[in-house]
């Protein structure tokens, strides 16, 4: 291209642009146009980045929110913990106060010292010899041998071996053990007699003419020297005539849960104990109504 030629190309410019410029001056149209061009591609490029910004910015509050809400619930969960752990121990502190009300309750005689004892353990093995459960008193600690126990509820038998700080006590369910009682509304004398774990006792011994029904309670006569008169023992379930003897075949539930002691009550005779040996689970082998000494 000639020099001629850019310089009318040159010229040709500088005067659009002067009379744009003078246009411009007179109506702003370019300056209003360019300021809305400006605006609106401001607009799009700064709306994306609000909006991120206020995402991270709500993320990052939410996520404080949630770290406080969730060190909040972990403190409440650890002392509803606490709590439950408090409850369950005056749950229990309760329902042991409960139980000693009872063996509080038992009656006894003027003559006979009570002494509370906890069970260590209930039967050994399922092949014991005995029905027996041991606990926490011993000859030295007002546990000797023939002492009779009881619970809240009743009678549950007797000390048969001890030593210094723990004793074995017989059960009443045990076979080997024979009780003098009477039926506490017909006054029917007899011998209760164990019949082993999970069977019902057996009363032995009691005329058919006696008046005896289902219901009536089972206690202590305290012929036999062992237990003092008027102990609760059982509860009588059935009475049939015997179909072998001129008695009655009368069988009755204990009225204590022998599975489930935890509790027991000494009664401890202030007067010299009868005498047991170690290898006899009773002082003697009934064959009758109790004698009135009782004692070999």
């Amino acid at each position: 291209m000639s020099l001629r030629r850019l310089l009318i190309l040159a010229g040709v410019l500088l005067i659009v642009f002067l009379g744009m410029y003078s246009w411009n001056q007179s109506t702003h149209t370019l300056d209003d146009l360019s300021t809305d061009i400006g605006l609106e591609i401001g607009g799009n490029i700064l709306e994306p980045v609000r909006s991120l910004q206020d995402t991270l910015g709500s993320f990052w509050t939410n996520y404080v929110d949630l770290v406080a809400v969730r060190e909040e619930n972990e403190a409440l969960k650890a002392h509803v913990a606490t709590l439950e752990s408090r409850l369950l121990a005056t749950s229990e502190d309760l329902a042991e106060l409960k139980r000693l009300r009872m063996l509080l309750q038992i009656p006894v005689d003027k003559g006979v010292k009570t002494l509370g004892a906890r069970v260590l353990s209930g039967q050994i093995g399922p092949n014991a010899v005995l029905e027996s459960i041991t606990i926490n008193r011993g000859y030295a600690t007002g546990g000797r041998p023939g002492t009779p126990l009881v619970s809240g509820r009743g009678l549950i038998g007797r000390v048969l071996r001890a030593s210094a700080h723990s004793a074995s006590v017989l059960l009443i369910t045990d076979p080997s053990s024979n009780i003098a009682v009477y039926t506490q509304k017909s006054r029917a004398m007899g011998i209760m007699r164990g019949n082993g774990p999970n069977k019902p006792l057996l009363l032995d011994f009691v005329p058919r003419d006696e008046g005896v029904m289902m219901g009536e309670l089972i206690v202590t006569s305290g012929l036999d020297g062992w237990y003092p008169k008027g102990l609760p023992v059982a509860k009588i379930v059935s009475v049939e005539p015997s179909n072998f003897t001129e008695f009655l075949a009368i069988t009755a539930e204990p009225l204590v849960d022998l599975q489930h002691i935890e509790e027991v009550l000494l009664l401890e005779q202030t007067g010299s104990p009868p005498e047991v040996e170690e290898n006899q689970a009773q002082p003697s082998q009934f064959v009758g109504p109790p004698r009135p000494t009782g004692r070999k």
